[in-house]
């Protein structure tokens, strides 16, 4: 096995990548819009949400609560009568619509513990989810200060001091903008080394160098090192200019240890890249392998829910996967300021997988050779 040879492959891979202008588009777009639009635009909390209110008492306390629904969780409520509220309701108009019955404040008054009606729109299953618990909150709030007739918290016996670490603000487009970027590593790698094979394949130019003096092991490589290097320049630019300083999100450890451990994800990325090119026959099937391999991946990796939390076997089985490692040491680094020390089981475990699945790529993609 020659240097110069995988040197040679590689840049004629870089030469190649530069005239799929789509896919330039992709990974430019993957690395900064994506991750801006991750962190500004998926709201996580209720923000906004458009609500009506039936007020068939009209009485100082239905106006009090008519009043505490407010932005930035809701738009100011829309009064409306008991006829208009299924038709709005149909339209999309309003989320929320909360019925206020007759006689509402006389029964608060005498202690008879009258019931409202809350309708909610569950097709808007983020608004829904959260918010029938805001309107509850408020509602129960301002009932219980307008019975009281004072306004004042209640005293408990132990108060709890809450110190959030790591993310102070408890602002969700820190976490969403960085595993943002963790997620498109896996992504764009097994894409571009995949569709490497897959192009020289479909070009009919892997005859071309099945006869010239290179080794299988030569051209595999001469297709992992461009696409990991583009991959990881551009990891390097999203942390650097998107998340330092067009977001100005902090990252609390060392980002060229989360450049070691990128280096080794891109590894093993773009060596299931190239296993799943050699089972695809062409780039269509390529395609659908990616969906059914790469969603798995991204979903059970402890981006969107901690490990913890699966079953026993589902862990177990996501241990071999190199996301799962991925995610843990990016996390640890990036939110909790982690070093080597903290990180290296996770070095090592990316390490093992990625040599497993070189090996195995390897003879696969000498076994399509044959």
């Amino acid at each position: 096995m020659r240097i110069s040879t995988i040197w040679r492959l590689g840049i004629k891979e870089l030469w190649g990548l530069l005239r799929t202008p789509a896919l330039l588009a992709l990974i430019g777009f993957a690395f900064t819009l994506q991750i801006y639009v991750a962190a500004t635009a998926t709201p996580f909390t209720l923000n906004k949400a458009p609500i009506s209110i039936v007020d068939e008492d009209v009485s100082p306390l239905s106006a009090r609560m008519s009043s505490a629904f407010y932005p930035p969780y809701f738009k100011p409520p829309a009064h409306i009568t008991l006829s208009e509220m299924n038709r709005r309701l149909d339209a999309g108009i309003d989320t929320f619509a909360l019925v206020i019955p007759p006689n509402f404040q006389r029964d608060v008054l005498a202690g008879a513990e009258p019931a409202m009606q809350l309708n909610v729109d569950a097709t808007r299953m983020t608004q829904a989810f959260t918010g029938a618990g805001y309107v509850e909150a408020i509602v129960t709030g301002e009932v219980a200060e307008f019975a009281q007739r004072y306004r004042g918290a209640e005293s408990t016996p132990v108060k709890l001091a809450l110190r959030a670490r790591f993310n102070p603000e408890l602002n969700p487009g820190w976490f969403s903008a960085m595993m943002e970027v963790v997620n498109n590593v896996s992504l764009l790698s097994v894409i571009l080394a995949g569709a490497a094979l897959i192009r020289e394949r479909e070009r009919g130019t892997i005859e071309h160098l099945l006869v010239m003096p290179v080794t299988p092991t030569e051209i595999m490589l001469g297709k992992i090192w461009p696409m990991a290097v583009v991959v990881l320049l551009a990891v390097l630019v999203a942390m650097t200019a998107v998340i330092q300083a067009w977001l100005a999100i902090p990252v609390a450890g060392s980002l060229w240890l989360l450049m070691l451990g990128v280096a080794l994800q891109l590894f093993a990325t773009t060596s299931l890249g190239i296993l799943l090119a050699t089972v695809a026959g062409s780039m269509p099937q390529f395609g659908l392998l990616l969906m059914l391999v790469l969603f798995p991946l991204q979903i059970l990796a402890g981006g969107l829910t901690p490990v913890e939390n699966m079953p026993q076997g589902l862990r177990i089985l996501m241990s071999a996967a190199p996301d799962t490692h991925f995610v843990s040491l990016s996390q640890a680094i990036l939110f909790r300021g982690a070093g080597l020390g903290a990180v290296w089981p996770q070095f090592a475990a990316l390490i093992l997988i990625g040599a497993a699945f070189f090996s195995f790529s390897l003879w696969r993609f000498r076994a399509s050779l044959r």
